[in-house]
């Protein structure tokens, strides 16, 4: 019986001990640093966005394909803006010298990975469409309108 009682002390103190670690662990946060999505525009066309916070130099990557573009931003050509609601990671994907100019921009949620290196996610991209002229009585209304993406893809964490 004494050795019983023995045994049971020892299990609960070790179930005891272990718990701060378990507990240390699971309120680590590990935050993704790699995205990939796609979705379709309005015209049913498939939009694929990549995007790493980092790269092996240092700096941010974007891609942004659709059907009749692919392009590539790295460094200031992203611009990033933290908000309560996540990040929005914004690119000009069109530029016209008289009429406007278009932007892309990913609403990336905030995401904990876990013990995980990789999870689903689902967002919402925005392609906005801000227009100008150079004859200023043109210049009055509304001067940007928005179209909504949504996009499903993987969040990941990376070394690089």
């Amino acid at each position: 019986m004494q050795t019983r009682n023995l045994i049971a002390s020892f299990a609960l103190g070790i179930a005891l001990t272990a718990i701060p670690v378990l507990q240390s662990h699971a309120l680590e946060e590990k935050t993704p640093n790699l995205y990939n999505f796609t979705g379709y525009n309005s015209k049913g066309e498939k939009v694929s966005i990549n995007y790493s916070a980092s790269s092996i130099t240092g700096k941010p990557l974007f891609n942004y394909q659709d059907q009749k573009q692919t392009l590539n931003f790295q460094g200031d050509e992203i611009r990033t803006v933290e908000m309560e609601i996540g990040t929005l990671v914004t690119v000009t994907i069109k530029k016209t010298v008289d009429t406007g100019f278009t932007t892309f921009s990913l609403l990336i949620p905030h995401v904990n990975l876990g013990y995980s290196n990789e999870v689903k996610i689902v967002t919402n991209g925005i392609t906005t469409l801000n227009r100008f002229s150079t004859i200023p009585q043109f210049n009055q209304g509304q001067k940007q309108t928005y179209t909504i993406i949504h996009l499903k893809g993987t969040a990941q964490a990376v070394a690089f």
